[in-house]
């Protein structure tokens, strides 16, 4: 959120990405930051993302939304969107036909209820648009960062997290591991806690690194923990589009005599 680039900057940033990778889908600029940008711009949200889909803009993240309830953001987001400027960034786009994903970031001031507040806020704004395409929610993570008195969430309370949110969100068509945070072996198991996707490749991360948490896997990992749970791995596109050919089925082999 710089507050010395204007929108022009951001506008030539997508179209040079356009012109030398035009079947790249740019998924990228989070809520947060599109508010700040119709603030140093001085011009009305739709604007905003109607400039930024000209110049390339493809599909929104749902970062920054930590936990949806003002309390909660007041005490660790300050000078970051408030709640209902954050929804009303992805209610714009879904009505302009964007779409976007959406993020839970738990496990540090804020109680149960307002877990479940976030989550009927999301809901609630999936049922007027439809847009959202996919959630993920991790813990937070404290080495780092002022907050590091905090005792951080462990793997059965992101689980179990995950496995309510599944159950909450059913409007919601996809659900992402999140092994980012939580490594490979409990990434793999939260497919088991209604996750059906694994998410992708990173090339660099920069977010939770700099809390002292890092993960990589390689996507002969990635292919090899969903397999080894009996499901079949597939590549899709962001709009979670199946792009890969489909698994040949094994044959019987018949011996000829």
């Amino acid at each position: 959120m710089n507050p010395e680039l204007q929108i022009e900057w951001y506008e030539e940033l997508l179209r040079d990405i356009k012109q030398h990778y035009p079947q790249v889908n740019i998924h990228g600029f989070s809520p947060p930051e599109i508010h700040a940008l119709t603030k140093v711009a001085r011009l009305p949200l739709r604007t905003v993302l109607e400039r930024l889909k000209a110049a390339g803009l493809g599909s929104i993240p749902g970062g920054g939304a930590e936990i949806l309830v003002d309390r909660v953001r007041q005490e660790i987001t300050r000078g970051k969107v408030m709640t209902d400027d954050w929804l009303n960034v992805m209610r714009v786009w879904h009505e302009m036909g964007g779409r976007s994903s959406a993020t839970m970031m738990f496990g540090h001031v804020e109680t149960l209820a307002e877990r479940i507040e976030h989550l009927e806020r999301l809901r609630q704004l999936q049922d007027e648009t439809g847009g959202f395409t996919a959630f993920i929610c991790w813990t937070f993570q404290p080495d780092h960062t002022d907050l590091t008195h905090l005792p951080p969430a462990g793997s059965a309370e992101y689980l179990r997290t995950q496995a309510v949110a599944r159950l909450y969100l059913d409007n919601f068509p996809n659900i992402q591991s999140s092994w980012v945070t939580q490594g490979l072996k409990i990434g793999q198991l939260a497919l088991t806690f209604g996750a059906n996707d694994m998410g992708s490749l990173m090339i660099e991360e920069n977010v939770v690194a700099q809390a002292g948490t890092v993960h990589y896997l390689t996507l002969a990992q990635i292919r090899a923990a969903i397999s080894e749970l009996g499901y079949v791995p597939r590549q899709r596109n962001v709009r979670y589009d199946l792009i890969d050919p489909p698994p040949v089925e094994p044959q019987l082999a018949i011996a000829a005599g």
